[in-house]
């Protein structure tokens, strides 16, 4: 561990150059005694930076002093093309027609307006109607969702067979 070396403490003043206090704060100073002091923990209000806040204003001090020293003869010339897009006369119209058309949709006087009953033109439909389209459903969910293993087996049987060549060449002949 290294030593600092500790400066000496200065004179301490003259008795005639010391303040004049008043008599009644002299016998209040002269009586006081330390022993009725109440100890209290300190506590440090003053925190110092951490290496992260010294870095950062660092590097803000020198970028405010590079600006600061900035020299503008440095810079070369340059022109500027500015590349404004003006509206077309199409896109005005359609602009003044747009705002025409919410200027009478917001300024629209609704006390001109005839009383009017409406017809319903497309009624519901009634209860047999309805119970109609109940049973087509349920006709064609059935046949959709036939369950062919239910069957069974069956022969058939013709009771009208068809003529044998023979038994037609027959009916030619006669």
């Amino acid at each position: 561990m290294m030593s600092c070396p500790v400066p000496a403490a200065p004179a301490p003043p003259a008795l005639k150059d010391l303040p004049k206090v008043a008599g009644d704060l002299k016998s209040e100073l002269e009586g006081f005694k330390s022993s009725k002091l109440k100890n209290a923990d300190t506590q440090e209000k003053i925190v110092l930076p951490s290496a992260e806040d010294v870095a950062q204003e660092r590097t803000h001090i020198a970028l405010m002093d590079g600006v600061e020293k900035f020299q503008t003869s440095t810079l070369k010339r340059t022109d500027t093309r500015e590349k404004i897009v003006l509206p077309t006369p199409q896109d005005v119209a359609a602009e003044k027609t747009e705002k025409a058309l919410i200027a009478g949709i917001e300024h629209f006087d609704t006390s001109k307006l005839k009383h009017t009953e409406t017809q319903e033109k497309n009624p519901l439909p009634d209860k047999e109607v309805i119970e109609q389209e109940k049973g087509q459903r349920n006709l064609i969910s059935g046949i959709e969702n036939f369950d062919s293993s239910k069957l069974k087996h069956a022969e058939t049987q013709e009771k009208n067979p068809l003529p044998t060549k023979e038994i037609i060449d027959q009916e030619k002949k006669a």
